[in-house]
C-alpha cells in the first residue's frame, strides 16, 4: 500500500476493484463504509454485486477478465477530456506518451464492448476518480488472479500516475493483503527473486552483503515462483517440497494434476499448526505454534511493524517457526542461527535493509507500530509512499492492452467460473471449520446461481448439483442469487470435501506465476 488504513476514511473518492472488501477484509471495509457516509465518493468495479456495490455512487459491474479494457477505456476519457495533472507527469514519470498512444484507440464505446460496462458509466466514473484531489485505488485478487494480472495492476498505476494521485494523503494505490503477514513474509524475502527488504537476487552488491552477514556463497539466479513448482512437480524437476503454513491440496490451482504428480516427490516436509490435506500426505510433519503462542513481528498491509507476543504455550510438541527453522538449518550444517532470539533475527534483517533499518523491538515496545520506510533510528516512520515523488526517481508509465482469459465458455461449456473467500471462512478454512460457531452459519459449499440460468436448467434453489470443468468436479448446493449476472457461477474456496480448486486453470501470469483462479469455463449438471 502506497498510503494507510487510517486515510481511508478521509478519502474523497474510492475506487474499488476486485476487493470484495466487506466479506474478506470486513475491519478495513468499515473504513470505507465512514468515508461514505461522511460524503466520499465510492466506485466499485466488480463482476459479481458484491455488498459495497449497494453503497457505491458508480457500481462498474464488468466481465470477468475484462480489467484492462476498462482501464484502457478510464484512460482514454481522462487524456481526451484533459483531466490528466501535466504537472505530475512532467516532473515525476516517464512513458507518458506510449501509454496516450495505446490507449488512444480504446474509446469507453470499444470499452463497453469488452467489458460490458455502459460507455457514460465508464466515462461517468474516470471523471470522478481524476477530477477528486483525495482519490484511492484499493484492489485484491479479483485484480491479480489472472493470466493477465500484471497487466491489470500497470493498468491501475496508468490512472494513478496520469492524475497524480500519488504522495499525498488518502490517495494512491493500495493492494489489500490477504493474510495478516503476507507483507511480512514478502518484506523477510519469502520470494523468489528479492533477498530480504526486497534487494533483487541478480543484483550483485545485494548478494555480496548477505553473503558476508550469513557467511555462505548465495545463488545469483532466481529461483522458482508457486505456479511453477507445482508444475516442476510433475516432471521431475522438484523432488522434495517444504510447505509452511498452506494446505496446497486445497489451495492450489488444477488439483486432479497436483494429486497425480504428489507421488513424484521423493520427500513432502509440512511445517503448520493443524493436520491439514497436505500434512496428511507428509513424510514429515513439524507442529508449528499460531499467533498467540509465539513472539516476533507482523507486518500488516499498510506496511506497519508490529510485535507478536506469546500469549499461552504451545501445545504438545509445536513450536514457534523460527525454532524449527534454526534446527533444521544446523542439522543440515549452518550454525549461523544457533542461539539467536526473534528480537535477534529481525535486528539482523534490519541491520542489512535499508527500509527497516530504524525498526527495533525497542522503538515498537514504547512508541508502538512503526510503518517503513523507516531508515534511521529518529525517523518517524512513513505513513504515505512518495510523499517527495517516486521512490525510483521518475515513475514508470506501462502500455499495456487487453487480452482475454485463456478459457471462456463455449457451447460445451457454456458458464463462466470464479472463485473467492466468504465472510465466515478464510482461505482453506484449516482453522474456521474448527470453530462451531463458524461452521453453523456457513457449513457446506454453495454454488452461486442466477435466476435465469437456474430456470434454463431446471434448478431449485438448495438443490444440488455437480459442477465441471475439464479438469474436474465437485458438488453444490444451488444458491440462486442476483448477485452474479446471468451466464456466470461463483464458488466459495473452503471446502476441503468440495474443493473449488479441482475447477480451476493452473495458467499462470508471465511476471508473478499467479493462477487464473478468477476465470474458467464451466457447466452445471442436475444430480440424480
Amino acid at each position: 500500500m502506497t498510503n494507510s488504513i487510517g486515510e481511508i476514511r478521509n478519502a474523497d473518492c474510492l475506487f474499488v476493484i476486485g476487493s470484495n472488501t466487506t466479506e474478506a477484509h470486513p475491519v478495513l471495509a468499515m473504513e470505507m463504509k465512514r468515508a461514505v457516509l461522511r460524503g466520499a465518493k465510492l466506485i466499485v468495479a466488480d463482476p459479481r454485486r458484491i455488498w459495497l456495490a449497494g453503497m457505491a455512487d458508480h457500481y462498474l459491474q464488468l466481465n470477468p477478465g475484462t480489467d484492462v479494457a476498462l482501464l484502457n477505456g478510464m484512460a482514454h476519457t481522462i487524456i481526451a477530456e484533459g483531466l490528466t495533472d501535466p504537472a505530475f507527469i512532467a516532473q515525476h514519470t516517464e512513458g507518458f506518451e506510449a501509454v496516450k498512444a495505446q490507449v488512444a484507440p480504446w474509446t469507453p464505446e470499444r470499452a463497453s464492448a469488452v467489458c460490458g460496462v455502459p460507455a457514460d458509466d465508464i466515462r461517468a466514473a474516470a471523471r470522478l476518480y481524476a477530477t477528486t484531489y483525495k482519490a484511492g485505488i484499493y484492489y485484491t485478487l479479483g485484480i491479480t488472479e489472472h493470466t493477465h494480472g500484471t497487466d491489470n495492476v500497470y493498468g491501475l498505476s496508468n490512472l494513478v500516475l496520469m492524475t497524480g494521485h500519488l504522495g499525498r494523503e488518502s490517495s494512491g494505490m493500495n493492494p489489500l493483503r490477504g493474510q495478516n503477514n503476507v507483507q511480512g513474509a514478502n518484506d523477510a524475502g519469502a520470494s523468489p527473486i528479492y533477498f530480504p527488504g526486497y534487494q533483487r537476487v541478480v543484483d550483485d552488491d545485494a548478494r555480496r552483503r548477505f553473503e558476508a552477514a550469513w557467511g555462505v556463497a548465495l545463488d545469483d539466479q532466481p529461483g522458482l515462483n508457486l505456479n511453477q513448482m507445482m508444475k516442476e512437480i510433475r516432471t521431475g524437476g522438484v523432488r522434495g517440497l517444504f510447505v509452511m503454513g498452506e494446505d496446497i491440496l486445497v489451495s492450489e490451482p488444477n488439483l486432479n494434476e497436483l494429486e497425480k504428480a504428489m507421488p513424484n516427490l521423493e520427500a513432502l516436509i509440512v511445517q503448520d499448526i493443524f493436520l491439514n490435506l497436505t500434512a496428511q500426505r507428509a513424510d514429515v510433519v513439524f507442529p508449528a505454534a499460531c499467533f498467540a503462542e509465539k513472539d516476533g513481528t507482523f507486518t500488516n498491509s499498510e506496511r506497519r511493524v508490529q510485535r507478536v507476543r506469546e500469549a499461552v504455550a504451545p501445545p504438545g510438541q509445536a513450536r514457534p517457526d523460527w525454532q524449527i527453522l534454526v534446527d533444521l538449518t544446523a542439522r543440515v550444517g549452518y550454525t549461523g542461527n544457533v542461539g539467536m532470539t526473534p528480537s535477534d533475527i529481525y535486528d539482523e534483517m534490519a541491520g542489512l535493509c535499508d527500509k527497516f533499518a530504524g525498526i527495533s523491538y525497542a522503538r515498537i515496545e514504547a512508541e508502538g507500530g512503526l510503518q517503513w520506510p523507516c531508515p534511521t533510528p529518529d525517523h518517524p516512520g512513513t505513513r504515505f509512499l512518495h510523499r517527495e515523488g517516486p521512490l525510483r526517481g521518475k515513475a514508470q508509465f506501462i502500455p499495456v492492452d487487453f487480452r482475454p482469459s485463456v478459457e471462456l465458455p463455449d457451447p460445451a461449456w457454456p458458464l463462466l467460473l470464479c472463485t473467492g473467500r466468504t465472510l465466515y471462512h478464510y482461505n482453506a478454512a484449516t482453522q474456521t471449520r474448527r470453530d462451531q460457531g463458524v461452521v453453523d452459519k456457513q457449513s457446506a459449499c454453495f454454488v452461486e446461481v442466477h435466476p435465469e440460468d437456474a430456470s434454463r436448467l431446471g434448478l431449485d434453489d438448495q438443490e444440488r448439483v455437480e459442477v465441471r470443468t475439464r479438469r474436474g468436479a465437485i458438488e453444490a448446493a444451488v444458491r440462486l442469487t442476483t448477485r452474479v449476472a446471468p451466464g456466470r457461477i461463483w464458488l466459495p474456496m473452503h471446502f476441503a470435501e468440495a474443493r473449488a480448486n479441482l475447477l480451476t486453470v493452473d495458467a499462470g501470469d508471465g511476471v508473478t506465476g499467479t493462477a487464473e483462479y478468477k476465470v474458467c469455463a464451466a457447466q452445471l449438471n442436475r444430480l440424480d
